[in-house]
Formats: structure tokens, sequence, C-alpha cells
């Protein structure tokens, strides 16, 4: 099933213009933003080129005085924790993590997000989601269950159904570039 949805989200992103795919995700929708606490920390990922951008959502709270924070690996075998994203105009702050992706430096204080914007595979409309297969977030947001969860998605990444393990969470919101699915109830899957 991963196979599949990174096939079909590569081959949508592929399909997109730079004007078109640099036209979406500008702004978090009203509901979204309304969901977010005063203060919080915004916890974002720094995608792949077929995931979601979050670039201008870094942009967007961090103009609105929200800290960003971004997930980090202090090793290949350490658990996956975020830190403060000091610049999201410039990666001159980030290094290359274990793993390949951009991260904040080992140097800086773990912190915790009071919302994460989560990359995924797929995902229902029910909340459902599919990651990567690291297991990563699942772990992550298992041990931090009052942080906010939110998918980030491209519309060709919904699917009528995901198969879910007692430990997967449902996410709260899911924004694609045409909807918003949401918010849900809060439970597990």
């Amino acid at each position: 099933m991963r196979k599949k949805l990174r096939a079909g989200r590569r081959e949508h992103v592929a399909a997109l213009d730079d004007l078109t795919r640099g036209l979406l995700f500008r702004r978090p929708p009203s509901p979204v933003i309304e969901m977010v606490p005063e203060k919080a920390t915004i916890g974002l990922y720094h995608p792949v080129p077929t995931e979601a951008p979050t670039a201008h959502y870094a942009r967007f709270f961090h103009e609105a005085g929200y800290p960003i924070a971004l997930p980090r690996f202090p090793n290949a075998t350490s658990p996956m924790e975020f830190a403060v994203w000091t610049d999201p105009w410039d990666d001159d702050d980030l290094v290359v993590g274990p793993f390949g992706a951009l991260q904040p430096e080992n140097a800086l204080a773990p912190v915790v997000p009071d919302v994460v914007f989560v990359p995924l595979l797929g995902f229902t409309e029910s909340g459902a989601r599919l990651g990567q297969g690291g297991g990563h977030y699942d772990r992550w947001l298992g041990d931090h269950s009052g942080s906010l969860c939110i998918g980030l998605a491209w519309d060709v990444q919904k699917v009528d159904m995901l198969p879910l393990e007692p430990h997967d969470r449902l996410l709260d919101a899911i924004v694609t570039p045409t909807r918003l699915y949401g918010p849900f109830e809060r439970k597990q899957a």
C-alpha cells in the first residue's frame, strides 16, 4: 500500500507546475488557526519534495509570534524529538540529520510542540493516517497525547480505508489544497 501511495503522490506532485505549487498551503485555514492555542509551540516538518509543503505555514506562525519546532534525531537510534527552528526563511540554522533530513542542531534543547503538523502517505476522511513506516510519529504522538495533531496532504492521498493498529492515533484534522477534514473528536484508532 505504501508503495502505491508513494507513487501516486510522486505523480501528482510532478504534474503540478511551479506556479500552482507555490500557491498551495500558503496559510492555514481559519478553522485550523482557531484550533491553535495562544503561545503554542508549532511543530512542523521539513518536507521531502513530494510531501505537502510547510514553509508558508512556518512563516505564517512565526510572524504571528509562535515558536516553530522541527523533528530531530540526535542519532539514528534515538527517538524523534523536536527542537526550535529559529529562522523559517532560511535553512542556515539547520543541519543534515542521520536520515538525511534537515533538522535543528543537537546543541538546542528539545521542546514539546502543542500543535504538530504531520506528513503522511495516506489518510481517510475520518482522520486515520498512514505514515512512512518508521513509526517515529506514532511513538512521539503516543508519548505526547496532549499535542494537537494535524495532517498535511495532497487530495490524491485520500483513501477509503487504512489498516490500523491499537497504538495508531487518529489525526485531529487534515488539511489538503481543496478541503479541511475535521476537526475530529479525539480518540485512539
